[in-house]
C-alpha cells in the first residue's frame, strides 16, 4: 500500500482541481485534516509539504495553507527539463500524442540552425502535449540521427531525453533559448485546443551535449493562458 501521506496528498490535489478549495482560500487546519483523514499530524505535514513543493499551496505564517491558482503552470525558462519530468513535478495528468516521426535529409535552413553538414539525416518529431484533458503545447523537434539513432514512436510518447541519457548514455548539458509571441498557424489549429486564442508563446531551443555538440533544435508552441514562464535572477552590485 502507498504511504498514507501520498494517499492524502493525492486526495487533496483532487479536491483542489475540482474546486472544493478555491485559489486564495486556506485549507482546513492541520488539526482538522488530522481528524478528517484519521491520521497523525506528522503524516498531514508530509502531505502539506508535498503540496507546497508541487505548487498547490503556499504556507503563510498566521494564516495557514493558502491554495494557489492552478490555471497556469510554471515553466522554468533557464531550466532544461523534459515534458515528462515537468509533468511529474506538477502532479498533473498528462499525455503525449505523436503526430509525425520521420527521418530525412537535413534542409539547408536546418543545417544552418544545427551547424551540421548537409549530408546528415535528421529526425523530425511533432508532438502535442495534453495536460488535464487539454492539448496546450505543440513541440517540433529536429534531432541529429548520427548522434541519436533508433528513435521510435514509443520513445517519443514517453521521453526522448530519458532514452538519450539512460539508453544511449549521452549527457545533455545546456541550451540556448529565445522566446517570442507569434500568430497561430494552421498546424497549431490542427493539433491544439486553442479556445479562440490567436497567438501562441514560442520557445526555440538549441540543445547541446556535454562536449558542446549541438544535437537538437526545438520549437515549442504554448497556449498563452495556461503558462507563465519563470526564472530566478540575482542582482550583482558594481564594485
Amino acid at each position: 500500500m502507498k504511504n498514507k501521506y501520498l494517499v492524502i496528498y493525492n486526495e487533496l490535489v483532487r479536491m483542489i482541481q475540482r474546486g472544493k478549495f478555491q485559489p486564495g482560500k486556506t485549507l482546513p487546519s492541520e488539526h482538522e485534516l488530522t481528524s478528517s483523514f484519521t491520521t497523525s499530524r506528522e503524516t498531514i505535514r508530509k502531505a502539506l509539504s508535498l503540496l507546497a513543493q508541487n505548487g498547490y499551496i503556499q504556507k503563510v505564517r498566521g494564516k495557514g495553507s493558502v491554495v494557489l491558482d492552478q490555471s497556469k503552470f510554471e515553466f522554468p525558462v533557464s531550466g532544461l527539463t523534459s515534458f515528462k519530468e515537468l509533468s511529474d513535478q506538477l502532479g498533473q495528468d498528462f499525455r503525449t500524442y505523436v503526430h509525425e516521426l520521420t527521418l530525412g535529409p537535413v534542409s539547408e535552413p536546418m543545417a544552418e540552425r544545427l551547424n551540421c553538414e548537409g549530408d546528415r539525416k535528421l529526425w523530425k518529431i511533432v508532438r502535442s502535449r495534453e495536460i488535464a484533458g487539454e492539448r496546450i503545447i505543440l513541440d517540433k523537434d529536429y534531432i541529429r540521427e548520427d548522434l541519436v539513432p533508433g528513435l521510435d514512436k514509443s520513445i517519443a510518447e514517453k521521453s526522448i531525453y530519458e532514452y538519450i541519457e539512460n539508453q544511449l548514455g549521452l549527457e545533455i548539458s545546456f541550451a540556448k533559448k529565445e522566446i517570442v509571441v507569434e500568430p497561430v498557424t494552421e498546424e497549431d489549429e490542427m493539433w491544439l485546443d486553442l479556445n479562440d486564442h490567436r497567438q501562441v508563446v514560442v520557445i526555440r531551443s538549441y540543445v547541446y551535449l556535454a562536449d558542446a555538440t549541438l544535437f537538437q533544435f526545438t520549437e515549442s508552441r504554448h497556449r498563452p493562458d495556461k503558462f507563465q514562464f519563470v526564472d530566478f535572477a540575482r542582482r550583482t552590485k558594481n564594485r
